[in-house]
């Protein structure tokens, strides 16, 4: 199905970029399909797998249980879009439980997931204390990695909305081949530092929900359909 319109916020003469936002069951598809087409992208909510693979970006929405979100994933071929979408150097951006699943394991109330294991690294609950409430939800500042185009624009002080009870607080991926370039993490704080974004060559996820981040979201989004 096709996208509504907003204003054109792309360069006068830009072709319009085309990103598809991956309907699975999982996450508010309307949502980040109105905050995409703000950003300068035609914007189509779709499962189908050609129209996915074809399009310029491809976002993966998340909300809810990381292996039911997986398994969800998994049950409308989601999980092969994403693997040969990367394998071709095509972006893919993972929001809220889409970031989540893109890591190796996820552990919630004491049961084990398998993830697209395309991170290595557990997401885990919150380490809550006296100061910081389980689930996290509200805005929160985030600590942009040094040299990010996702935060191009945006600064420490920005705030981003979060809703979520998990979280990865390790990152565990070591790049050793000095011709690759090393993943960009961004990081926020709840009780304990925790992994708020990642830029890692095609595939970038933010923790966080832009598309519900009033104007940070917005120059945040517009950054990743620049970058496609």
């Amino acid at each position: 199905m096709s996208g509504a319109r907003s204003a054109d916020t792309s360069a006068p003469g830009a072709e319009r970029k085309k990103a598809v936002v991956f309907d699975y069951g999982f996450g508010n598809v309307r949502s980040a399909e109105r905050a995409l087409v703000r950003a300068g992208a035609d914007v189509e909510i779709t499962r189908d797998y050609d129209r996915a693979m074809a399009a310029d970006g491809l976002l993966v929405p998340g909300v809810g249980a990381f292996a039911a979100c997986v398994e969800g994933l998994r049950a409308a071929r989601g999980d092969w879009v994403v693997e040969r979408r990367l394998a071709g150097g095509r972006p893919v951006l993972g929001i809220c439980v889409g970031m989540q699943i893109l890591f190796s394991r996820g552990v919630e109330h004491g049961t084990e997931a398998e993830g697209l294991g395309e991170w290595p690294g557990t997401v885990g609950p919150l380490k809550a204390d006296a100061d910081h409430a389980v689930p996290h939800m509200g805005w929160n500042t985030v600590t942009p990695a040094a040299g990010s185009r996702l935060f191009e624009g945006l600064s420490d002080s920005d705030r981003f909305y979060f809703v979520h009870s998990y979280a990865v607080h390790d990152w565990e991926l070591t790049v050793t081949n000095p011709a690759m370039a090393p993943p960009k993490v961004s990081w926020a704080e709840h009780g304990a530092p925790f992994v708020a974004a990642v830029e890692n060559g095609p595939l970038w996820a933010t923790q966080f929900h832009p598309e519900k981040s009033g104007d940070a979201g917005a120059r945040l989004l517009s950054n990743w359909v620049a970058s496609l």
